[in-house]
């Protein structure tokens, strides 16, 4: 089907119509209608549902034309007999069917309906029959896309994410191969010097020294725990468990963990979504909640990982989830989606936010167990 044909056929173009009738005569009123008006129709008449599915079958038709009661069948029959995916348009136009009977079988799909008497609207009934078609496939071609282009941007954003996380990981193994040996190295050579100095003032500036390099130290290890999460080895609940404990010590945020497994055990792409969803919600929490509390609660209940962080700070505005520069929250949507999952996030003017990741257990299968 080629879908930018024009709704209404243009006086050039051949509209190719099959006629259900057993009647030549009304064939022929039918004829003589539509040769009065602007379209150019090359009309086929078939009188049994055979000869119609042989006719469906060796040709396409822009358009069916269909007394109601013909012997032996009705046109229901025939349309229903239609192996089509997007059949043509369908219009009823009969003399001995009800208005009740005619809207029923709009109901099954048909097009249309025209009574044989009022043959000189027949031209405008088949150009909206045939608008109405254009509009519907026009809609299912863009839905079609529409659907594509989700599941491209999905697929890119879980490549994106897998892309993140093999970089974070060779960035902490860097670290730590490389930098972390050379502190240790400085460390060492430090202590060396402090044992076999004497001098106070010497002393006290390599006191000084190791002080900053202890930090230096610190800080790479804790880079390379955000960057390179190995503390969820431990497990989800653990690995949270720390994040939170490190977030109260940062902020003074009092910050509380429950859940009803502190043992859960989930496929590791769920759990590391389940991690960066914490750790994110806990970043926004420190920049923008200005709240004193944080309640972070994990559950496995009825299959389904929840973890809801929820703090009583001054919560969030619809305007601001919306702005082009929330890609935080955005993120972790794409994110959630990426396992089977789904992000909500409820706030209300100075009652807190809660951002809660919930994500079907069955989708577990999926996934690799290491």
């Amino acid at each position: 089907m080629t879908f930018a044909q024009p709704a209404t056929p243009s006086p050039q173009q051949l509209l190719r119509i099959l006629h259900l009738e057993d009647s030549a005569i009304d064939h022929q009123l039918v004829c003589r209608a539509l040769a009065k008006g602007a379209l150019r129709c090359d009309i086929a008449r078939v009188e049994t549902l055979e000869a119609f599915t042989a006719a469906m079958a060796q040709e396409p038709f822009d358009l069916i034309l269909a007394d109601f009661r013909l012997p032996g069948f009705t046109a229901l029959d025939a349309w229903l007999s239609i192996k089509a995916d997007k059949p043509p348009p369908f219009i009823l136009l009969s003399g001995a069917i009800g208005e009740a009977a005619a809207v029923a079988a709009i109901h099954e799909g048909i097009s249309d309906y025209l009574h044989k008497d009022d043959l000189s609207r027949l031209e405008r009934v088949i150009e909206r029959a045939l608008e109405v078609r254009h509009a519907r496939l026009a809609k299912e071609r863009a839905d079609a896309e529409l659907a594509a282009s989700e599941r491209r941007l999905a697929e890119f954003a879980e490549h994106l994410q897998t892309t993140i996380e093999q970089e974070r990981a060779a960035i902490a193994r860097e670290i730590h191969d490389d930098i972390g040996g050379s502190l240790a190295a400085a460390n060492l050579g430090l202590a060396w010097l402090s044992r076999h100095e004497t001098n106070p003032a010497t002393l006290a500036q390599i006191q000084s020294a190791t002080d900053m390099l202890q930090h230096a130290i610190g800080a790479s290890q804790r880079i390379m725990r955000n960057l390179r999460p190995a503390i969820l080895d431990q497990g989800l609940f653990a690995a949270v468990q720390w994040l939170a404990s490190g977030f109260e010590k940062r902020t003074g945020i009092s910050t509380r963990l429950a859940t009803n497994n502190e043992h859960l055990s989930v496929a590791k792409p769920i759990e590391l979504t389940a991690y960066r969803t914490a750790q994110e919600a806990l970043t926004n929490v420190s920049k923008y909640a200005a709240c004193t509390l944080v309640q972070i609660d994990i559950s496995d209940a009825d299959d389904v990982l929840t973890l809801e962080v929820t703090d009583n700070g001054k919560g969030i505005g619809a305007e601001e989830l919306d702005k082009p520069s929330a890609y935080g929250i955005r993120g972790l949507r794409e994110r959630a989606k990426t396992v089977g999952g789904w992000l909500d996030v409820s706030s209300r003017a100075g009652a807190g936010t809660s951002i809660i990741l919930s994500v079907p257990l069955t989708h577990e299968r999926q996934f690799p167990t290491e």
